[in-house]
């Protein structure tokens, strides 16, 4: 899912001037939610009946379920941003044995005329024939740039302003048991870029500073049994896909970009998961600074800026211990979570060091937001040695 916060390295203000994210707005609706929780009375009002349906959950499991909610967010390069977040989940001819689908999708625009929108989907097909899995991203953002390698400077040597568009989808059919196979294509095409320096460090360009598009075909095979992606109780994932860029197809830059993503769910009594993941993706070529492989975000090494620290390579892994829910007697509601990663970034193989490795860790909250089809919110507080991050999501990190 898309942020609906994130506050990175609050000693440290240019990370965390780029990374405030859509807090006020979802907070109030939790809280006016938990209000009604324990309530018997239908609360007078849309509004009211709305909060009321998503936060007790009336609806039929079967039945398809939508929530959306306004955002609200402060940034010094953005000035105050207005935005809506949506959330559809649904099983394929409501039958319950289908995997959970689900599409959501974000829409922004600041008083500084900068917009963008993700739309995300995750489609199963009646009797997990099929699956459609794609995103569709537009930027028009500021991002910042530290520069090449696992050793870059502290602070950013550039604020890059430019479009991004991005389509990425994926068609697989199921061949065995839990197992996928199908095609990819990837289309990237950023454009208007501009460096901004910053700083009093030497800047060079990276090769795509002018901009570049770039369309990657190929395919993976994946095996996958997990039953609802949003919040996996036991089961295994696992992918390995590889995309080739060519300019005799449409690209300004060659190379090939090999995925290897694997995730273990074991459940722990009742109600805790421990849930492992282990993460690699690599280039073969020289593709451009905006489809380096990127550290950090919102998913994996948390409380990492995503793109802090970027390079050909990237291997990570991360572990977490979900309580949901938490035991608390007056709520069945709220659960939380440990989690803690290791990962880095590199060259070439020759120049991957142990010491190169960063470390991050945290805990969160959990809210129980649909109990009938298991699907929580996080509420995820992480740390590393350069700052702190808040993230706000439906849905797990992995």
């Amino acid at each position: 899912m898309w942020a609906s916060f994130k506050a990175i390295s609050a000693n440290k203000p240019h990370l965390q001037s780029n990374l405030r994210r859509h807090l006020i707005c979802p907070l109030i609706l939790l809280l006016l939610g938990l209000s009604h929780l324990q309530t018997t009375a239908q609360p007078l009002g849309f509004v009211g009946r709305y909060i009321n349906r998503i936060i007790n959950d009336t609806a039929d499991i079967r039945k398809p379920q939508f929530l959306a909610y306004p955002t609200l967010a402060f940034a010094p390069e953005t000035s105050w941003e207005l935005g809506i977040s949506s959330l559809f989940v649904y099983y394929a001819r409501k039958d319950t044995t289908n995997r959970l689908s689900e599409i959501n999708g974000f829409a922004f625009y600041t008083l500084r005329r900068q917009y963008g929108g993700l739309f995300d989907h995750a489609l199963f097909t009646h009797k997990n024939r099929y699956a459609f899995l794609g995103r569709v991203r537009y930027q028009n953002f500021p991002l910042l740039y530290f520069g090449i390698g696992p050793n870059t400077e502290p602070e950013p040597l550039a604020t890059v302003d430019a479009q991004l568009l991005n389509i990425r989808e994926r068609v697989l059919k199921r061949v065995a048991k839990n197992i996928f196979i199908g095609p990819e294509i990837d289309f990237q095409r950023l454009a208007n870029v501009q460096f901004i320096k910053e700083g009093t460090s030497s800047l060079v360009l990276p090769p795509g500073s002018g901009g570049s598009t770039n369309i990657g075909f190929g395919g993976g095979v994946l095996y996958d049994d997990r039953h609802n992606v949003l919040n996996v109780r036991d089961g295994a994932f696992a992918e390995l896909a590889a995309l080739h860029y060519n300019p005799n197809v449409g690209s300004d830059f060659s190379f090939t970009t090999l995925l290897s993503d694997n995730r273990l769910y074991k459940p722990v009594g009742t109600r805790n998961v421990l849930a492992l993941q282990a993460f690699g993706q690599f280039n073969i070529g020289e593709p451009p600074f905006n489809q380096l492989d990127l550290l950090g975000g919102e998913r994996l090494m948390r409380g990492y800026y995503a793109g802090r620290y970027r390079d050909k390579n990237l291997i990570a892994t991360q572990a977490e211990f979900r309580m949901l829910p938490l035991k608390l007697g007056f709520s069945k509601r709220i659960g939380a979570a440990l989690f803690a990663a290791t990962g880095t970034v590199f060259n070439n193989f020759n120049q991957l060091q142990a010491r190169n490795f960063l470390f991050a860790g945290g805990a969160g909250l959990r809210f129980l937001l649909f109990p009938k089809k298991d699907i929580f919110t996080r509420f995820d507080y992480a740390r590393t040695r350069e700052g702190s991050g808040i993230y706000i999501f439906i849905g797990e990190a992995f």
